[in-house]
């Protein structure tokens, strides 16, 4: 005895000085995020300042000040109060001291309110040393990512445990401070060195020695490049703008956060503790809470506005469940955006995935009932599995029985994308959905689309997860303004909007569009392989338009972009594919007239420049939703298009730099609200051959910029050869589909 004992207190004594160092490292780079924030807050409040006049001091104090002898001394501004002081503002005629008093508390009143409400925008466009020590010292945080966040919660409540445990265990550290320690005191020691030998024994068994020690050496990576730092920000600006709201303490209006539910089910909701160890990205407040309804209340809709994240708040509650022990989910979502769940899933979770589509789609639904995972499938396919049995999806302890080939387990959550889709009780996707989610303890459905005047259409979902809250549902409810309607059918139905959550709003989003070919897609997309036409293989997808999966996707994305009343670009290298488009969006659907009318363009370089500018101007005048079609090398460079918030691209670019211009065209609203960029891509094609050379060359990029000047102020000197790149990818997809060489290079 003796020695044991010392070892086990050194082993708790190192494991508590890891812990820490870490919420050192941790508080060092929170604290670098401060200092560079500070001085461009402080701008901001003296600019918002700046804006308010005196007379708004009235506003403050009832109206009981008498401000025109201050507005005749030439005070005119709060600001001009508040730096002027006690002193100056004494000395005006006719202002006495407790004038002066009520002045300065209310345009400190003022001031501090100005300073919760001031944000700083990031304006990747515009990039200044300021803004650039920001974006640096917040990179540190962003790139050590969530793992760092999960570290710091296990390091605060390993010291939290140790603290006492050390303090106690005292006389058991040194050689002789057992033998001068009392009968009581040695008993208290020896039960403390148990205590930290069976926490450090459960901390090394679960690695937290090497998670600790990780997420310090993320965080004292230091400061990235500057480049570096600007190119990821624009690749994830909401990660930035999280944190950085975070660090700063601003917060939405937790009402609004919350959907305006009422108190007795926010505080529900609230209670309920999500676990993060089966996901790898960090969530907004508004996220994290729309994963908690989802969990929380089982069966509900969530129908944030598009942009706000509702996938990932969906795979933050499979994840939760999935750390529970829960072990089969299953998707639905329209085809279009299949490829794109799968790769979600894959890259923001631990969590296996597995597609339910295509000719094998029988097969990978007897596998995913022997083995689990996220099943994902489209409305059509569900049609044809059979309907689920028991409860094999459940935890530990459930009941593993009602399984397999002919009887799936029931999915510990159901989730259904674009649950809109399934509005008509009479159409078999609803009833098969409505099969499923009779079958499953939790249902989520998602949709984008705002249900305030769609009363009967939204009674039809709501009764598959609640018939209760159906049947209270009147025709005239949404009548009543969205706040009312909300809060009536808060039990079942969560919906923010963007100027409710995002307090800084990401200046830019992008989502890359998986989009699977349809049969005809591949016919076409082949037929330009074997004739070697590099430019007919990048617009194949778009070659027969009543099958293009491409174009379904950005008909989609157009309507619920017109549906929240948003314009949006359309951005494509063909005029072909930009006519294709326009006939299709200008074409009825067959059942009710298209919202996201008025079409402007196409914008081509054929277009004479005062045209391109009437063009753009008039799609601006429009009140409400619209679409313009714009030629992406015509329309990059020279017009401002800052009335468009969501923007698509039709295919990918050769040279990223094109793109990059074409879409700060209406990036430069993002000042306003978030300007939310769609890439449409094909899987297991020209474009994710394009994809994978372009990402490949832009890390090469990276890394030589930034040691030449030169190369930052000239990008394009780098970009691969059009003809070399061209030349590459059509011998790579003959060799691939193996066809034939029709002719002896690429078009």
């Amino acid at each position: 005895m003796g020695r044991d004992e010392r070892e086990a207190v050194a082993r708790g004594t190192r494991l508590h000085e890891a812990a820490r160092s870490l919420a050192g490292d941790h508080e060092r780079a929170v604290d670098a995020v401060r200092a560079a924030l500070k001085p461009l807050h402080d701008e901001a409040v003296e600019q918002a300042l700046d804006a308010i006049p005196v007379a708004r001091l009235q506003d403050v104090t009832g109206g009981r000040l008498r401000l025109g002898a201050v507005e005749k001394s030439g005070l005119a501004t709060v600001r001009a109060v508040l730096d002027a002081g006690p002193y100056r503002l004494r000395q005006i005629p006719g202002v006495g001291q407790r004038t002066v008093d009520q002045i300065v508390a209310a345009a400190r009143q003022l001031a501090e309110a100005a300073g919760e409400a001031a944000a700083v925008h990031l304006d990747v466009d515009r990039p200044e040393p300021r803004t650039t020590a920001l974006v640096a010292a917040l990179h540190v945080l962003v790139g050590a990512g969530p793992e760092a966040r999960r570290a710091l919660d296990t390091a605060a409540g390993l010291v939290r445990r140790l603290d006492p445990l050390l303090a106690e265990a005292r006389p058991a550290a040194g050689r002789i401070g057992l033998l001068l320690a009392g009968r009581e005191r040695k008993a208290r020691a020896l039960e403390a060195v148990t205590g930290i030998r069976s926490l450090t024994e459960e901390a090394e068994r679960d690695g937290t020695p090497e998670l600790l020690a990780q997420a310090s050496v993320d965080l004292l990576r230091g400061p990235a490049g500057d480049l570096a730092a600007w190119t990821d920000f624009e690749l994830r600006s909401a990660e930035y703008y999280g944190v950085l709201g975070e660090i700063a303490g601003h917060t939405s209006d937790t009402a609004a956060a919350e959907g305006f539910l009422p108190d007795d089910i926010a505080e529900r909701v609230r209670g309920l503790r999500l676990d993060d160890s089966r996901r790898r990205v960090s969530l907004r407040g508004y996220q994290a809470f729309g994963a908690r309804f989802a969990l929380a209340r089982r069966r509900a809709i969530l129908g944030d506005e598009m942009g706000l994240g509702k996938t990932i708040q969906a795979i933050a509650a499979l994840a939760h469940l999935a750390a529970g022990g829960h072990t089969h989910f299953l998707v639905v979502c329209p085809a279009s955006v299949l490829v794109n769940w799968t790769r979600e899933i894959e890259a923001r979770s631990t969590l296996p995935v597995r597609p339910l589509h295509g000719p094998d789609r029988r097969d990978a639904f007897a596998d995913w009932g022997e083995r689990g995972g996220v099943a994902v499938t489209t409305f059509d396919s569900l049609r044809g599995f059979p309907d689920p049995g028991g409860d094999a999806g459940g935890p530990p302890g459930g009941d593993p029985e009602g399984g397999g080939p002919d009887r799936p387990p029931a999915p510990a959550m159901l989730v259904v994308d674009e649950a809109h889709s399934v509005k008509n009780p009479q159409a078999l996707r609803s009833q098969a959905v409505d099969r499923w989610a009779a079958r499953c303890e939790r249902v989520l459905f998602m949709t984008g689309t705002p249900m305030e005047n769609r009363v009967a259409e939204f009674r039809n979902l709501v009764r598959m997860l609640d018939p209760e809250v159906a049947d209270r549902l009147g025709d005239g409810t949404g009548l009543t303004g969205s706040v009312a309607f909300r809060r009536a059918v808060a039990p079942v139905y969560l919906r923010r909007n963007q100027e409710d959550v995002l307090t800084e709003l990401p200046s830019l989003q992008h989502t890359d569009e998986w989009e699977e070919l349809s049969a005809a897609d591949e016919d076409a997309y082949r037929e330009a392989v074997r004739e070697g036409n590099f430019m007919a293989m990048r617009r194949a997808a778009y070659a027969r338009p009543e099958k293009s999966a491409k174009l379904g996707r950005l008909r989609e994305i157009v309507r619920e972009a017109g549906e929240n009343g948003l314009k949006v670009v359309v951005f494509s290298n063909f005029r072909d594919v930009l006519r294709v488009v326009e006939a299709d969006l200008a074409a009825a659907d067959g059942t009710e007239p298209r919202p996201y009318r008025p079409v402007f363009g196409p914008l081509t370089g054929a277009v004479p420049p005062a045209r391109r500018q009437s063009l753009v101007d008039g799609f601006t005048a429009v009140t409400g939703p619209a679409v313009l079609l714009a030629q992406i090398q015509a329309a990059g460079i020279g017009l401002n298009m800052q009335a468009a918030s969501v923007v698509i691209v039709c295919e990918p670019q050769i040279k990223p730099t094109i793109e990059h211009q074409a879409v700060a065209r209406a990036h430069r609203m993002g000042q306003v609200r978030p300007v939310r960029v769609h890439r449409l891509l094909a899987a297991g094609g020209v474009d994710e051959r394009m994809v994978r050379l372009l990402e490949r060359k832009t890390r090469l990029f990276d890394a030589y910029a930034r040691r030449s000047a030169v190369a930052e102020a000239t990008p394009d000197a780098v970009d691969v050869s059009d003809t070399d790149l061209a030349r590459r990818i059509v011998e790579e997809e003959q060799a691939r589909l193996g066809v034939d060489d029709e002719r002896t290079a690429p078009s």
